[in-house]
């Protein structure tokens, strides 16, 4: 079976063209969370000269610092050096889940062109970190599997429609699963379908660490001085907070930036550990990811 990895080429064009290292990223979160160039550097798994190297050739490009280093206070990153560090990890968490789509229906077609008799189980899910690893755990297994990520309502009308053998979506426990479970059967009458329990996982408010906007229950997203990123429309997480909402009576017309959207977890994680949004909701692993603090609200399946 053929499997494909698309990648992107970043190409900066300035008084010259230079092609973006994305070990540079790496460098520079690990400076974020170290606050030391040579911790950095261990974490990136390059040498220290490397790392130095790096930065230089790319200060140089741009023509103003990327890093500060003042001695026995470590290495902090200069505001363009944050810039640069938020605005790459936005753009790759934004296009990988795209990006992965693309390959599987790029493999997909070339395997069935190649082989008339090629078994590929073919998933479309809510993006999570666990259906992220399927094709890498199924792999090892010698078994075969396409992962598509679309949100849960979208995936389950795939399923509906015949386009996928497995769908993938999440439930809360409790009265609002109940309720959201009501909204996915209204896709699902009349089929024949079984349902298989994948993982378990805790879904809340993603917060920057120490939480400084003291956010604490729903209530808080409809405060003037809280900026919420939110996903996108058809996935589970966006109904779940409307139900939240809902519930509490709250009109989301009163929520600063209930229409700015991502498409996965780790996007929303990005965004308020870049600055761009006080408070997502989503899941505590993609606060984890980002050394965020997490407030949890239910546990889902």
């Amino acid at each position: 079976m053929i499997r494909i990895d698309i990648r992107p080429v970043w190409r900066f064009r300035g008084e010259t063209d230079k092609d973006f290292d994305f070990l540079l990223v790496a460098l520079l979160e690990a400076i974020e969370r170290t606050g030391k160039l040579t911790h950095a550097a261990r974490v990136a798994g390059i040498s220290y000269r490397h790392s130095w190297n790096l930065i230089e050739q790319w200060q140089a490009f741009f023509g103003a610092p990327l890093v500060q280093m003042r001695k026995g206070r470590g290495t902090t990153l200069t505001t363009l050096g944050a810039d640069l560090l938020w605005a790459s990890l936005r753009a790759r968490e934004r296009l990988a889940p795209e990006l992965e789509n693309l390959s599987a229906e790029f493999a997909r077609t070339l395997n069935a062109a190649l082989s008339e008799t090629a078994s590929v189980l073919s998933i479309q899910a809510s993006h999570d970190f666990a259906v992220a690893r399927l094709p890498e755990l199924t792999a090892a297994a010698g078994l075969a599997v396409d992962v598509q990520y679309k949100g849960s309502f979208d995936a389950l009308g795939a399923l509906r429609r015949g386009e996928c053998d497995v769908a993938g979506f999440h439930l809360p426990e409790g009265e609002l699963g109940s309720l959201l479970a009501r909204r996915y059967a209204e896709g699902l009458e009349g089929g024949d379908y079984r349902f298989i329990r994948f993982a378990a996982r805790t879904q809340g408010f993603i917060v920057r660490s120490g939480n400084p906007k003291e956010i604490r229950a729903i209530g808080d997203l409809a405060r003037r001085d809280v900026r919420l990123i939110n996903r996108q429309r058809g996935s589970g997480t966006r109904a779940l907070l409307e139900f939240l909402l809902s519930r509490e009576g709250i009109d989301r017309t009163r929520v600063q930036g209930y229409d700015t959207d991502e498409i996965t977890h780790a996007a929303v994680a990005v965004m308020i550990a870049g600055g761009q949004a006080d408070v997502g909701f989503g899941v505590q692993a993609a606060a984890a990811q980002y050394n965020l603090d997490f407030i949890p609200c239910c546990q889902e399946r």
